[in-house]
C-alpha cells in the first residue's frame, strides 16, 4: 500500500496519479508503519515528448541503459534518498526542485524528429546542468525561487542549496547530492535568459548593445529635439559605495563573461584602457573633510575592487544603465568621470542640459571638462550644458559659500534634491555584497546588475502612485507658497524687487563660468560681533582718543568677565562633586581656588586705577548669584551651599573665591558708577557683554548640533554595550559644556539688566530649559519632518535682533 497524503492507493495507481507530479513525497507500508519513500523506488518513469506517454520508438527497450554500470539495489529502504545513479538497471537524473532534491527516471523521446535531450527538459520546465549529456537538472520554479531569495533576502547560492538539502533530508542532509556548483552556473545562465527575454532579445539573434539589458526610469526626459528650458533636463546624482568590495579572482583564466557591459556595470576592457591612460589629479579639498576626497587613494592589496560608484536619476532614484564602475583604490575622479560620461550619453539625444549632484561637486566639477578632453574613452554629448549642484543633505559639510553656489535651492528648475537618494539604493546591494565579495569577477557583476535592475523595476511599478501622491501634495503646497510669496512681493519696494530680479538673472547666466556669482544669494551683512571684536573696537577707539575712554579699561573689564566665567565653571564643578568627594577631587578644587583668588586679587588691585581709591566705600560685600539650568536628569542632583558645606573638607573652607562679587560696573551699579565719575565704563561693559552673549549663544548652537549628530551617528548605531557606554559618555560631556555656556549666558543677561541695557535685552531673551533640546532641525535644517517645527529664538538671533534695520529686512526677504 502506498500513501501520498490521502487516500491510500496501490503502487500502480500511485504511479499513474503522479505522472505529472513527480516531486510529491509518498510513504509506503512496510508491515508495521508508513515509511517515507520516493516515487522512483516504485518505478515511476517520466516520459518526454509524448504528453507523458512512452515513446513508441523505445517500446520496452531502455536504449540509454549502460549495463556495465553497477546496479543500485539497496538492501533496505532509507527515509533519506541519496543520489541514485542507477535503480533497477535504469539511469536516474538528479532533479533539484523547490521542494528538495530528487532522483528521477527520465526517458527521452527517440523519434527521428525529436529534439535533443536538453531541449526536451526545457519543454517540461527543467534547466539541464549540461547541454550534451544532462545528468542533473533544475526546475524553473527553483531557479526563480533562488533569484527571488537572493534579491529580497540576500541569500547566497550556498545557503539556498543547504536549505534544499535539509528539506530533502533533515536527518542526513550531507547524504543528499551536492549540486551547489551546478546551481551557481545555472543560476547565472538563468539570470541572463531572464534579462534577454524581458528586453526583447528572446526570439531573434540581435546582439544587445551596452546597457540594453537594463531598465531605466520611465519618467526621465529622453531623446527630444525640442528642449524647452529645464523641462527636459536630465538630473543625476553621483555617489560611491565602499561595502561592495571584491577579492582578486583565484583563476581568472576560467572566467566566462555573459553580460559584460550590457546592464549597469561598464564594459570591462574599455574601462581598463581608460584607467591605464588616465592621470589622477590630486587636489586638496577646500571644504570640510569628505569621504570621497579623503579615501581617494585608499588601497587594499587583497582587493581587486574597493567598492563601486555610479549615477542614478536624482528625482526617482533609478540606476543609470552602463554607468556603474569599480574602484581600484578609492573614489577617484578618474572613476567617477567615466561613470558620469556614460550616464550623460545614455538616451540623451537632443537634451541640452544635465544637472549633476555630488557631495564634493564644488571640487570635482572644477576641471571635469579638461579631464574628459584628455581621455579618448570619454565624451560628453555635443551642446550639453552640465550644471553642478550639491544635495541639501550634503551642504552642511561644506563652507558657507558652497551653499548658495551649489545647493539645489538656488538652481532654476532643480527643485529640492536631498542628495542622499543613492544611499537608499546601496542598502539592498550591501546585503548581497558579502556573498559577492569572493565570487568570480563576471559572476559578481551579474549579481550586482540583476540587483540594480530589480531596484529599477520596483521603482517603475510603484512610480505612478508615488507621483500622483506627490502631485497632490505639490498642488496644495503651491497654493500656500504662492500666497506667501505674493504677500512678500506686494510688501517689498518695487525698485528693490526689480534689482533682485536682475541680480538673479545675472547670477544664473554667470553661474557656470563663475560660481561666485551666486554669492548674491548669501547674507551680505557681517555676523554678530564677538567679545574679542568688541574689545578690539574699544581699544581702537581709545587709540583715536574718542569719548571719555580710559587706557586699559576695556581690557580690565574683559579680564573681569573672564574671572566671572571661571567662577561659574568652578561653582558648576563643585556642585557635581556629590556628597562624598575624594581627596584628589578636594585637592583639585583647592588648587583651582588658589589660582582664581590670585586673579581676583590682581583684578581688585587694578580696579583702583579705573574706579578710584574709594570705589568700595559703603559697598556691601555680597556673594555672586548664579542661575543654574540643568537640562539633563541623568546628572547628579544639585545641592545647596549649606548641604555642600556639610560634606566639604574643612581645610578647603577657609576661602571660597567662586562666590566673591568682583567690582565690575554691573556689580556696583550705574548709580554708584555715576557717583564715582566712571559712567563711561558702563557703555564699555555693555559692548563687551554683547560680545559675550554672542559668543555663548554661538557655542550653544554648535554644541546642540554636535549633540544631535552624536545621537544620530554614534548612539543609535551602537550595538554592543561598550559602544553604547562610550557614546553616552560623549553625549554627557557635551551636555555639561552646554550647561556651562547656558549659565554664563544667564549671568551675562542678568548683568545687562543691571546695566539697564534695555535695547539689548529685547534681543537677548531669557534662556529656558526647553530651549536646550537637540533635534534633527538643529543638526540639519534641511531634514525632513520639520515643516511644522519651530526652533528656539536664538537660532535666528541675528535676523531677529536686527529686524529694525532696513538692510537686515532686505537680506531676510
Amino acid at each position: 500500500m502506498i500513501a501520498s497524503v490521502d487516500p491510500i492507493i496501490c503502487a500502480k495507481c500511485c504511479r499513474h496519479e503522479h505522472r505529472r507530479l513527480p516531486f510529491h513525497k509518498i510513504s509506503k507500508w512496510n508491515g508495521s508503519f508508513f515509511e517515507e519513500t520516493s516515487l522512483t523506488k516504485i518505478e515511476l518513469e517520466i516520459h518526454l515528448g509524448h504528453d507523458g506517454l512512452p515513446c513508441p520508438v523505445l517500446e520496452n527497450a531502455h536504449e540509454w541503459e549502460d549495463m556495465d554500470e553497477p546496479v543500485y539495489e539497496p538492501s533496505y529502504d532509507r527515509s533519506a534518498i541519496p543520489e541514485l545513479p542507477f535503480l533497477h538497471g535504469k539511469e536516474c537524473t538528479t532533479v533539484v526542485d523547490k521542494s528538495g532534491v530528487h532522483s528521477l527516471i527520465i526517458r527521452y523521446c527517440k523519434c527521428p524528429n525529436a529534439c535533443t535531450p536538453d531541449k526536451q527538459l526545457f519543454a517540461i520546465g527543467m534547466f539541464p546542468a549540461s547541454f550534451s549529456q544532462p545528468k542533473s537538472a533544475f526546475t524553473f520554479s527553483v531557479l526563480d525561487g533562488f533569484l527571488l531569495d537572493n534579491l529580497e533576502c540576500g541569500t547566497s547560492a550556498m545557503n539556498y542549496y543547504s536549505k534544499l538539502r535539509r528539506m530533502t533530508s533533515s536527518i542526513f542532509p550531507h547524504s543528499v547530492p551536492d549540486r551547489y556548483r551546478e546551481l551557481m552556473r545555472v543560476g547565472r545562465q538563468w539570470r541572463q535568459l531572464k534579462l534577454l527575454k524581458w528586453n526583447g532579445f528572446a526570439h531573434d539573434r540581435k546582439q544587445p548593445e551596452s546597457g540594453e539589458l537594463a531598465l531605466f526610469c520611465p519618467a526621465r526626459p529622453k531623446d527630444t529635439a525640442d528642449d524647452p528650458e529645464w523641462i527636459y533636463a536630465r538630473s543625476l546624482v553621483m555617489d560611491g559605495n565602499f561595502k561592495a568590495e571584491h577579492l582578486h579572482p583565484t583563476r581568472p583564466e576560467d572566467e566566462v563573461w555573459l553580460t559584460d557591459g550590457l546592464c549597469f556595470m561598464v564594459t570591462r576592457d574599455k574601462y581598463k584602457a581608460h584607467l591605464a591612460g588616465a592621470n589622477e589629479h590630486v587636489q586638496m579639498s577646500e571644504c570640510n573633510n569628505h569621504r570621497a576626497v579623503n579615501q581617494a587613494n585608499a588601497s587594499r592589496h587583497k582587493l581587486e575592487a574597493t567598492g563601486i560608484g555610479g549615477c542614478a536619476c536624482a528625482r526617482h532614484g533609478c540606476f543609470v544603465p552602463h554607468s556603474i564602475v569599480d574602484f581600484q583604490k578609492g573614489e577617484r575622479q578618474m572613476n567617477m568621470d567615466y561613470a558620469l560620461c556614460h550616464a550623460l550619453s545614455h538616451h540623451t539625444n537632443g537634451l541640452t542640459r544635465a544637472l549633476t549632484f555630488y557631495d564634493i561637486n564644488c571640487q570635482y566639477n572644477k576641471h571635469f571638462r579638461r579631464r574628459v578632453n584628455e581621455s579618448p574613452y570619454m565624451s560628453i554629448p555635443a551642446g550639453m550644458e552640465i550644471v553642478p549642484g550639491i544635495g541639501l543633505w550634503h551642504v552642511h559639510g561644506h563652507q558657507d559659500k558652497c551653499y548658495v553656489r551649489y545647493a539645489s535651492t538656488f538652481i532654476t528648475g532643480a527643485a529640492r534634491i536631498d542628495g542622499e537618494i543613492m544611499e537608499t539604493l546601496w542598502a539592498p546591494l550591501n546585503i548581497i555584497s558579502p556573498s559577492a565579495r569572493g565570487m568570480s569577477t563576471p559572476h559578481r557583476q551579474e549579481c550586482l546588475d540583476y540587483q540594480m535592475n530589480d531596484s529599477n523595476f520596483m521603482k517603475m511599478i510603484r512610480m505612478s502612485g508615488f507621483l500622483c501622491r506627490k502631485y497632490r501634495e505639490a498642488v496644495k503646497g503651491v497654493s500656500k507658497s504662492t500666497a506667501a510669496f505674493q504677500k512678500l512681493h506686494d510688501a517689498a519696494d518695487p525698485t528693490i524687487v526689480e534689482k533682485w530680479e536682475e541680480q538673479d538673472r545675472q547670477a544664473q547666466i554667470r553661474r557656470l563660468a563663475d560660481p561666485s556669482a551666486m554669492d548674491v544669494f548669501d547674507v551680505q551683512l557681517q555676523k554678530a560681533p564677538t567679545r574679542k571684536q568688541q574689545e578690539l573696537a574699544l581699544l581702537a577707539r581709545v587709540g583715536r582718543g574718542g569719548g571719555n575712554a580710559q587706557w586699559g579699561a576695556a581690557t580690565w573689564i574683559a579680564s573681569g568677565i573672564t574671572i566671572e566665567e571661571l567662577q561659574i565653571s568652578l561653582l558648576m564643578d563643585i556642585r557635581r562633586l556629590g556628597k562624598h568627594p575624594t581627596e584628589t577631587q578636594h585637592l583639585e578644587i583647592g588648587r583651582r581656588r588658589t589660582k582664581l583668588q590670585s586673579r581676583i586679587d590682581e583684578f581688585t588691585i587694578a580696579a583702583v586705577n579705573h574706579l578710584g581709591e574709594d570705589f568700595d566705600l559703603d559697598d556691601d560685600i555680597r556673594d555672586m548669584e548664579v542661575e543654574f539650568i540643568d537640562d539633563s536628569e541623568q546628572e547628579v542632583d544639585a545641592v545647596t551651599d549649606s548641604e555642600h558645606d556639610s560634606h566639604e573638607d574643612p581645610r578647603c573652607m577657609v576661602f571660597r573665591p567662586e562666590n566673591v562679587m568682583i567690582p565690575l560696573p554691573s556689580n556696583i551699579g550705574i548709580h554708584r558708577c555715576t557717583e564715582l565719575g566712571v559712567g563711561h565704563l558702563v557703555g564699555q561693559e555693555i559692548a563687551l557683554r554683547e560680545g559675550q552673549a554672542n559668543d555663548t549663544l554661538q557655542a550653544i548652537r554648535v554644541l546642540l548640533a554636535d549633540k544631535a549628530v552624536l545621537f544620530r551617528t554614534t548612539v543609535r548605531p551602537a550595538k554592543s554595550q561598550a559602544k553604547v557606554t562610550r557614546a553616552w559618555t560623549q553625549v554627557h560631556s557635551v551636555e555639561r559644556v552646554i550647561r556651562l555656556q547656558t549659565m554664563i549666558y544667564s549671568k551675562c543677561q542678568a548683568q545687562l539688566s543691571n546695566l539697564q541695557a534695555h535695547a539689548l535685552l529685547e534681543k537677548y531673551l531669557r534662556m529656558e530649559k526647553s530651549h536646550l533640546k537637540a533635534s534633527a532641525a538643529v543638526a540639519d535644517p534641511n531634514a525632513r519632518g520639520q515643516r511644522n517645527s519651530t526652533l528656539p529664538w536664538f537660532w535666528s538671533l541675528d535676523v531677529q535682533g536686527d529686524s529694525i534695520s532696513n538692510d537686515w529686512m532686505n537680506e531676510c526677504e
